[in-house]
């Protein structure tokens, strides 16, 4: 008779558990279709060669799908272990909570799940840390990708209109921005687990 399978282990595969620096790696393979170069920079940094990527999104994608799998909420428990901190929040007339953890390859930032009171996830991305202090944004060569998030963005350029991304894990922004000569301009910005991508013309 074979082995049992073990829960959040995809498909029957590696038994090996699902680790910080695999998630790190998720978030990663996600980022690489507009920003192959950093990607490269950052796995390298993780020690970590493409294959082991491209195992560990598999990985992920087969416990998010599986219909025995973990609720979102626990599995991000399960993966990244007890937050660094969980903050209470109010969007609008619903409460909730935003658990936070650290990402090594962004100091400076956390991961962020917004978890509701019966335990739904309502939003997962990368926010900046409590405490440190953001980038100034005052023009479009302010915004260079990686260095800024979905809510520093929105917050610069306001009003900021959002748009559907192409993906669960991608958000994008509609704004006016300033050039370097001090040209408005009509731009549009794209974000992948919440940091910026790439920014182009509002088509």
């Amino acid at each position: 008779m074979p082995p049992a399978k073990r829960p959040g282990s995809p498909s029957g595969g590696s038994s090996r558990p699902f680790t910080r620096r695999d998630f790190q790696l998720v978030l990663l393979r996600r980022m690489a279709d507009h920003n192959p170069e950093l990607v490269e920079d950052a796995r390298r940094e993780l020690g970590v060669s493409i294959a082991e990527m491209r195992e560990a999104n598999r990985r992920w994608q087969a416990m998010v799908r599986s219909p025995r799998g973990r609720g979102a909420a626990s599995r991000y428990r399960s993966v990244l272990g007890v937050p660094e901190s969980v903050v209470p929040r109010k969007i609008g007339d619903l409460e909730c909570e935003a658990w936070l953890w650290p990402v090594p390859l962004w100091a400076d930032l956390r991961f962020e799940v917004m978890v509701s009171p019966n335990g739904a996830v309502w939003n997962e991305w990368l926010v900046r840390a409590p405490g440190a202090p953001g980038p100034e944004l005052r023009s479009l060569e302010d915004l260079v990708p990686w260095s800024c998030t979905v809510v520093e963005v929105a917050r610069a350029f306001a009003p900021a209109r959002p748009l559907e991304g192409t993906a669960p894990t991608r958000w994008g922004l509609a704004f006016v921005a300033p050039d370097g000569q001090g040209v408005r301009r009509e731009c549009v910005a794209e974000f992948t687990w919440g940091l910026l991508q790439r920014v182009g013309a509002d088509a």
